[in-house]
């Protein structure tokens, strides 16, 4: 699971097609970390930006191993500057194919 900055995505999405791992689930999200507020105006009213857009990438691996997905995800991600995001590395315990009632990892 990574939080990564949207403009990243297909660069991450490329990069994980690259070490063979393709499926991935992206959600729009909201977050704060090392990166600063920023002001704004609309309409002649100042606010605080505190929450900043991320986009939170799930991919689920059987094969590939995972420090090559880990690697492929920071390598699309990075710009060098606060706010790149972080990869957190989980353990899936069953996973089960709906469809085909296929489990472990030939579900994946």
């Amino acid at each position: 699971m990574a939080y990564i900055r949207p403009d990243r995505l297909e660069a991450v999405k490329e990069a994980l097609a690259e070490v063979g791992a393709p499926s991935l689930t992206v959600t729009q999200v909201s977050g704060r970390g090392s990166q600063s507020a920023t002001e704004g105006q609309w309409r002649g009213e100042t606010y605080t930006v505190d929450l900043h857009r991320k986009v939170k990438v799930e991919c689920v691996v059987a094969d590939t191993p995972v420090d090559d997905v880990v690697a492929a995800i920071a390598d699309g991600a990075h710009t060098g500057e606060p706010g790149d995001g972080k990869v957190f590395v989980l353990p899936v315990e069953s996973a089960l194919q709906i469809r085909t009632g296929k489990r472990g990892p030939d579900a994946v």
